[in-house]
């Protein structure tokens, strides 16, 4: 080793020696604070996201993102005034972020300030215009105070700005307010437009296919509901809705395809009733059979319409006795005995049967249903 290399490596030992543990940039260690508050916040650990904020605090006390954060924590909480009181001191740090006047907007319509709420959602839009919850709360605004067009406008303003499931769920808001009006005309306009967007969702394209309906546009109809079927793996009705409309069309292949494609999803008794419907219509009775011991063995129980559809269908198929067996135990249930038109139905089949006993049940509680029944079969 050289005589003048052995000092300085003894110079720089000595020096790392004397360096103790390295020093942290309080800037540095806040914003690590700020991360680590807000994962707690979004791992729902709230106290301890607070306490994270307040350790922040105490080295940055004017940082403007510490109020808003502490509002998104105490709204969390369901802290209403303490979240207001962390915006409103967040809007003074930082009076140009629209996402403060967002927040109080809201936290104010909770509170029931209304004037206010809208003045600071207004300032919230007006700061960015794609603000989509500033827009969505202002159509909520709009609709507690009955003004439903604006609310409307304002749900679609909310849809153009945001994107994905959420473009979804504010369109199928200004759909809703529109359905209950009975605006069925403007619900087909604005489905279709969203449609032709790109908002294809199961929601949305289900709504199109009912305006549809109402509409009497019946092939558009089952194109809308089969797309938002084959969007679907959970609904099984959206298919049965698909070969309703078919049959109605005068296509039972396709009403078949459609039918099959509902039991995919889930066996149900009602969906085999229809099939069997459709063979007994093309004098396939081997086939109706089938269909029927396939609704006998999937069914439920449980839906009324479905133990109706069956017991017609038994009827049908000659097998009354069973027929009347479904329909007095559904008749006699409590929920079911001021149903005029199933006691009769019931009352009808008795008597063809010579069940007195029934007979006399079922006509006895459908002249207490309806006093304008005076003669029973």
């Amino acid at each position: 080793m050289s005589p003048r290399l052995l000092p300085l490596l003894l110079l720089l030992a000595a020096a790392a020696c004397d360096e103790g543990p390295p020093r942290v940039n309080p800037k540095d260690h806040a914003e690590g604070l700020y991360l680590k508050g807000t994962a707690e916040y979004l791992q729902g650990q709230f106290e301890a996201s607070l306490a994270s904020f307040e350790a922040m605090r105490q080295i940055l006390p004017n940082d403007p993102r510490l109020p808003a954060a502490r509002g998104e924590v105490y709204l969390s909480m369901g802290r209403i005034n303490e979240a207001s009181a962390e915006f409103e001191a967040a809007i003074k740090l930082d009076p140009k972020r629209s996402t403060n006047w967002s927040r109080l907007g809201f936290i104010q319509a909770q509170l029931g300030k209304v004037p206010e709420a809208q003045s600071s959602l207004r300032k919230a839009v007006a700061l960015y215009p794609n603000d989509y919850n500033a827009l969505e709360s202002l159509g909520e605004l709009h609709l507690k105070q009955g003004e439903k067009d604006e609310a409307v406008r304002h749900f679609m303003l909310a849809a153009t700005a945001a994107f994905g499931e959420t473009k979804s769920l504010l369109t199928m808001r200004a759909l809703d307010v529109l359905t209950q009006q009975g605006k069925n005309d403007e619900v087909l306009a604005l489905a279709n437009r969203a449609v032709g967007e790109g908002v294809r969702t199961t929601e949305v394209l289900s709504t199109l296919g009912d305006a549809l309906v109402r509409a009497g546009k019946l092939p558009e109809a089952a194109m809308a509901y089969k797309d938002a079927a084959s969007r679907s793996r959970m609904d099984p009705t959206l298919w049965e809705l698909v070969g309703e409309i078919h049959m109605r069309l005068d296509k039972p292949g396709d009403a078949i395809a459609a039918y099959k494609e509902s039991l995919k999803i889930k066996n149900r008794a009602v969906v085999h009733v229809a099939l069997a419907r459709i063979h007994l219509a093309m004098q396939d009775r081997e086939g109706a059979l089938d269909e029927l011991n396939a609704a006998l063995e999937s069914v439920s129980g449980k839906d009324t319409r479905e133990l109706r559809e069956l017991a017609d269908l038994l009827a049908d198929l000659d097998r009354k006795p069973d027929a009347l067996r479904i329909l007095a135990s559904l008749s006699a249930e409590q929920e079911h005995v001021k149903d005029a038109e199933l006691q009769l139905t019931t009352a009808r089949l008795a008597r063809e049967l010579k069940d007195a006993a029934v007979l006399q049940s079922a006509c006895a509680r459908a002249t207490a249903a309806d006093a304008g029944v005076k003669k029973c079969p």
